[in-house]
């Protein structure tokens, strides 16, 4: 698996002090509206006015960042910090698991915080092992100290002491930020129940590592005020693939004023789909967990954000939109739009391209968008989809020849030659092809590279452009 090494640099360990009822949260990296400069930024300096269920509900981010429920044998190795984003006046704490199948994530609105300004930009803290052993022995009531970033004091005393981690940073990890924020536009609210019900049903889901744990996937669907799972899938119900996944929830059951279930929209014959698992808490806190369809198939290889990448304005639409980000804490697309002088359509496409890069993130609560700047270099779009890739190599050799308006014949790198049938004359809805990927995954996990390139070839036509070419050899996928 192609992975770089990323560096984490604390000026300290973050540390809860007990003697002051304070946690300091130290950053590494990061970017701010001053650019990528900051190598310790400092985004808050208050407290948390829901100290027990903010502790906890942060070490459950904790606990999806150190976990592989794919292959739970190798939970805790190289765990990634979590990534932390201030903005409009609220915190948002990220991780991702290793195996990439879930997301989760920790929003704390300005009710949660108090006594302080919240700055803006994007960075990763420091949750380490003593930290998060103090974390779980907290039961004060009294409001929790709270800063975000080095304490300037300290720093220029000389009391700081460097902190590295160095951790593998797969490529896999960063697409499935890219992937996750699409796909969970797409999401609808499915259900809302209350504390009582959230216990009963989370209590009842296995461990991880317990004896069903491994259990295939079911579906979830309110019915009367109470969820229960079927085999199949309904209208109006969610899939609930691999339920230990859900396990860093407990952690917040106590606390818990409320659960929301978010999915895609399903029918009779749906294939498996990811879903959003939101627990509301005290202050507005919202702690949720997003899970792929299944519990060994990542968010990474999705394909969700190719249809959009490919099309021939986004990344000059992207660019003009990336002057137009603010740290805002919620996107009005419309507005943006606007603005930036698009279509709804074409700026939805270039927010996708800016979420390949980890410049945006989608909260399904919000139905809206959220500007944050993942402290990975951007740029690597296309290195980080092979599929567009070859589609691209594909166009440039001239491999795309139409046999009709819902028909071509594709030839990729390898000689082979399929055809590609447009979205029209198809069940799903989605354009089909000769090749193995179509056969093995029938449009669930995106377009091939064959379709790509028809789409690119296309609209290069349409427009009177050049398609973009790469110089990358195509892929037989």
């Amino acid at each position: 698996m192609p992975a770089a090494t990323t560096t984490y640099n604390y000026r300290a360990p973050s540390a809860f002090d007990a003697a002051v009822h304070a946690l300091a949260l130290q950053t590494s990296g990061g970017r701010t509206p001053a650019g990528a400069a900051a190598a310790n930024p400092r985004f808050f300096d208050g407290a948390l006015t829901e100290p027990e269920a903010s502790a906890v509900a942060l070490l459950a981010v904790a606990d999806v960042a150190a976990a592989r429920y794919y292959d739970p044998r190798l939970s805790g190795a190289a765990s990634l910090d979590p990534v932390v984003t201030a903005g409009g006046g609220r915190l948002r704490f990220e991780s991702f698991s290793g195996c990439c199948g879930v997301h989760a994530r920790l929003d704390v609105p300005p009710a949660g915080l108090d006594g302080g300004e919240v700055g803006r930009g994007t960075t990763n803290v420091d949750v380490n092992l003593p930290l998060r052993d103090a974390l779980g022995r907290l039961t004060a009531r009294e409001p929790l100290g709270l800063t975000v970033g080095p304490d300037e004091l300290a720093v220029r005393t000389g009391g700081d002491r460097i902190v590295e981690k160095k951790v593998p940073l797969p490529d896999r990890w960063i697409r499935g930020f890219a992937e996750t924020q699409v796909i969970a536009s797409r999401f609808d609210l499915r259900a809302e129940l209350p504390a009582a019900e959230a216990l009963r049903f989370l209590r009842t889901l296995p461990r991880a590592g317990s004896g069903n744990a491994s259990r295939g996937a079911e579906w979830v669907v309110a019915h009367h005020g109470r969820l229960r799972t079927t085999s199949r899938p309904v209208p109006g119900a969610v899939c609930l693939s691999g339920p230990q996944r859900l396990t860093a929830l407990r952690r917040v059951l106590r606390h818990a004023r409320g659960l929301r279930l978010y999915g895609p929209p399903v029918t009779a014959r749906s294939a498996t789909q990811a879903a959003a698992w939101e627990i509301s808490l005290p202050a507005g806190l919202r702690l949720t967990l997003t899970l792929s369809p299944e519990t060994g198939r990542g968010f990474s290889g999705e394909g969700a954000v190719l249809d959009d990448l490919a099309g021939p304005d986004v990344e000059a639409d992207a660019e003009l939109l990336s002057v137009l980000l603010a740290w805002d804490s919620r996107i009005d697309t419309a507005e943006l739009a606007a603005e930036a002088g698009l279509t709804v359509e074409r700026t939805r496409a270039a927010l996708t391209r800016l979420g390949a890069d980890g410049r945006v993130g989608y909260d399904p609560a919000a139905a809206a968008y959220f500007h944050r700047e993942l402290p990975f270099v951007p740029g690597r779009a296309e290195d980080h989809n092979p599929r567009l890739r070859a589609a691209r190599a594909i166009v440039a050799e001239g491999g795309v020849r139409g046999l009709g308006p819902a028909l071509a014949e594709v030839t990729a790198a390898d000689g082979r030659t399929h055809r590609v049938r447009g979205a029209a004359g198809t069940t799903r809805g989605v354009p089909s092809c000769t090749c193995q990927w179509w056969a093995e995954h029938q449009g669930s996990r995106g377009p091939c590279s064959h379709a790509l390139a028809v789409r690119i070839a296309a609209d290069g036509a349409g427009t009177g452009a050049t398609a973009p070419g790469s110089t990358g050899a195509a892929q037989g996928r």
